[in-house]
């Protein structure tokens, strides 16, 4: 055998599916966990800054982001060593599949670990849903903030009365952010428009956008994995019914 005929065999048993769906779940949740760990961060000062003014108002969402920031380190350690895991069952699966080194067949023992890995991945999927539907909570609150602001500079440019656009706020309690007692809570007219030029709200608003994004593709590969160990698994199960150990 010469040493095309390996290189090709060797290509040939690349789980592709398996390498795409790893390399974008190590993309999304590069994404999610960087931008959304800074993100936290921002919202604490952007919150602290402007919506409170009295330090216990804020103690149970810095005691929040303080905890879901050390989520996200588990997060990011759990998603590295489980798409490891995913691309070495995805490499073992290609193998059986395609007969490729000699005697190598499948097992019992590495059907049971492929479905194992099926299950363990079609829950991540439904847990990652509710996560990725989570993560658009503050890019809707950000979003509407702008919209907001938007619509304040339009009515300050075409009424020079500032009692036209004093009313419109934004109210952080609403979104549960801060304690319905928290004074003020909310920001208004001008100064809600103030607030919206500041460097701190794009930055905040584009690392939420973007840890959406990356939530969104650490989804996308979830599905990816769930279709190409279905897929293996299904043929280790055919090959095993017609003898094939």
């Amino acid at each position: 055998m010469g040493c095309y005929d390996c290189c090709i065999r060797c290509i040939g048993a690349v789980p592709y599916p398996s390498l795409v769906a790893t390399l974008l779940c190590y993309a999304g949740m590069a994404l999610f966990c960087g931008c959304g760990h800074e993100a936290l961060s921002q919202t604490e000062v952007l919150v602290e800054t402007y919506f409170a003014r009295n330090v216990q108002d804020f103690v149970v969402m810095a005691s929040f982001i303080k905890y879901f920031q050390y989520v996200i380190y588990g997060l990011a350690s759990f998603f590295f060593l489980y798409g490891i895991l995913l691309l070495a069952e995805g490499f073992y699966t290609t193998s059986a599949v395609k007969q490729t080194f000699g005697e190598f067949r499948s097992t019992h023992c590495g059907r049971c670990l492929s479905l194992t890995f099926i299950i363990v991945t079609y829950i991540l999927a439904f847990i990652w849903l509710a996560v990725f539907a989570f993560s658009a909570i503050p890019v809707f609150f950000l979003f509407n903030m702008e919209q907001t602001c938007h619509n304040i500079n339009i009515l300050a440019e075409t009424t020079p009365s500032i009692n036209q656009h004093g009313w419109i706020c934004m109210d952080a309690r609403q979104y549960g952010l801060l304690p319905w007692n928290a004074m003020p809570g909310k920001a208004c007219g001008m100064t809600l428009a103030s607030i919206c030029k500041t460097s701190e709200f794009y930055v905040t608003y584009d690392l939420y956008i973007a840890a959406f994004a990356g939530a969104g593709v650490t989804l996308l590969a979830l599905f990816l994995y769930l279709a190409a160990t279905t897929y293996n698994y299904a043929v280790l199960r055919f090959l095993g019914r017609k003898g094939v150990r």
